[in-house]
């Protein structure tokens, strides 16, 4: 009991913990992402700020002045003057530059295909997925090899251009400017940028469009060594915290622990103390009763007290039990029972109030195939005794007059995948037409002292609330099972189910 709550207890610290660090892992894993979207972004507008400012603009047929753009006079952007030192100025900054006319047609890139990506304005950013092969050139393959391995995500060394780890070192794409040079057959293919996409103009003129794109692993790649960093951090902590929790958790729960020590000892002492005083009363008072010359009325009021004892040291008896079977010193003496045997004799013993009670009371055996044997467990006989009294007991209580009370048994069949118990179980069910349990107290119908409804005492029940507690113990000290399906008017259904011929591991 105590190990379950202790489990419960640093399962919740846990838990808790979990949460807390699942809520400041995504936060500090979106702050990290859009800090290095934002740090791109920031480089990609820089550069287009630095290349609109180098384009060389010239008037398609006089030259430039404020009188022509007045008179709105066409112009256009020279690329070979514009480009040439633009393109140099950012091979060392993983930048890509890209140039279209007011039509969108592509005029002048540093990619060596074009990209197919819809042109638009955009000076915010967006991230962009190609789905397409990408081919460096270069003259020296081993260069280009380098740069592809560089591009799927090996280390690189820091270069100048824009601080920060984003703009470090050669970008490789820039390799692949339009040029004379030999291109190499090495590509990369399904790969993302981030870009910015400026509009120039002059007056209401509309240039062209200069679009800037950076490699999008440079987000990817810190931020999946982030996912893995708080994963693995997350990870060691958690643990941490579960075993901490387990010591804490085992640390709160001792005064618990303690406390209910005290009292299951108290129980134990105050029933072994009270036993012997009821049972002298109760020898007292059949003495009492049976002088020949007692009045009417003092046989009456002794019988009230040989009732009353006798169902106060049962009361004694149980509680004497149940705090023994606490502290695990109830000796069992494990022998052979025959479980056939053992429920024809409760049968027989509560036959005779079934009938008084107008109540139908049969037991059915399932037999089969096999030896005689069958129905044989290892177990304690005044135990199962007294764990099927109490079950047939109390159908006979709560089953009203006219009532049927049936009792079954058999080997129980399990799947050997779908169930945890082993093939080798006997089965006991007892089957009343009761009044039943209500749904909001079968959670508590094994609690001790616990009484479904005070309607189910309406026979002048005299029992204590301590019969089905102690049937639970009872199964449980043998291994097995116990499980209660009812329907409140319509009857109960208890099924016991033992391990057959196999001795269970008791601790003593």
């Amino acid at each position: 009991m105590f190990q379950t709550t202790r489990r419960r207890l640093a399962i919740w610290y846990t838990a808790v913990t979990a949460v807390l660090l699942l809520v400041f892992a995504t936060g500090f894993y979106f702050y990290v992402r859009n800090t290095l979207i934002d740090r791109i972004d920031d480089t990609l507008n820089h550069v287009v700020e630095i290349v609109e400012r180098s384009l060389v603009i010239e008037p398609i047929e006089k030259p430039l002045s404020v009188s022509d753009i007045l008179s709105g006079t066409k112009f256009q952007v020279n690329i070979p003057a514009s480009f040439r030192d633009s393109s140099d100025g950012v091979d060392d900054d993983r930048i890509d530059l890209e140039w279209f006319s007011s039509t969108g047609e592509l005029l002048w890139s540093t990619f060596s295909e074009p990209l197919n990506v819809p042109i638009h304005a955009n000076r915010a950013g967006e991230t962009v997925w190609v789905d397409r092969k990408l081919r460096f050139e270069g003259g020296n393959p081993q260069e280009v090899s380098d740069l592809t391995a560089e591009f799927q995500g090996t280390q690189r060394e820091e270069i100048g251009g824009f601080d920060g780890g984003l703009n470090a070192g050669a970008i490789e794409l820039n390799a692949n400017r339009i040029s004379t040079k030999p291109v190499s057959t090495r590509t990369i293919q399904n790969y993302s940028l981030r870009q910015v996409t400026q509009r120039v103009e002059i007056g209401r003129q509309v240039l062209g469009y200069l679009r800037v794109s950076h490699p999008w692993f440079e987000v990817t790649k810190p931020i999946r060594q982030l996912i893995f960093d708080l994963i693995l951090g997350a990870s060691l902590t958690l643990i941490g915290v579960a075993a901490i929790g387990w010591l804490l958790s085992g640390l709160a729960i001792e005064p618990v622990r303690e406390s209910y020590g005290r009292l299951k000892q108290f129980t134990a002492d105050a029933s072994h103390e009270l036993r012997n005083p009821i049972a002298t009363i109760q020898t007292n008072v059949q003495v009492a009763l049976a002088e020949p010359d007692i009045e009417p009325q003092q046989f009456q009021q002794l019988q009230v007290i040989e009732r009353l004892t006798r169902r106060l040291g049962r009361l004694v008896e149980d509680l004497l039990f149940l705090a023994r079977q606490d502290s695990g010193i109830v000796q069992q003496q494990w022998v052979e029972v025959p479980l056939d045997a053992l429920l024809m004799e409760v049968i027989e013993e509560q036959l005779a109030i079934a009938t008084t009670q107008n109540l139908s009371l049969s037991l059915e055996i399932i037999d089969p195939p096999g030896g005689e044997d069958n129905f044989t467990i290892l177990g304690d006989w005044d135990q199962l005794a007294r764990l099927f009294t109490n079950l047939v007991s109390n159908s006979v209580q709560y089953t009203p007059s006219g009532g049927e009370i049936a009792i079954e048994l058999e080997l129980a069949i399990k799947n050997k995948r779908n169930s945890q118990l082993s093939n080798s179980m006997l089965q006991v069910k007892v089957t009343d037409t009761g009044i039943g349990i209500s749904p909001e107290a079968l959670p508590h119908i094994f609690d001790r002292f616990y009484r479904a409804d005070p309607a189910r005492t309406y026979r002048n029940s005299a029992g204590s609330g301590l019969g089905l507690a102690i049937a639970k113990a009872i199964v449980e000290n043998h291994k097995g099972q116990i499980r209660i399906d009812s329907q409140v008017d319509l009857g109960t259904a208890i099924t016991v189910t033992l391990p057959a011929r196999k001795s269970p591991e008791i601790n003593c």
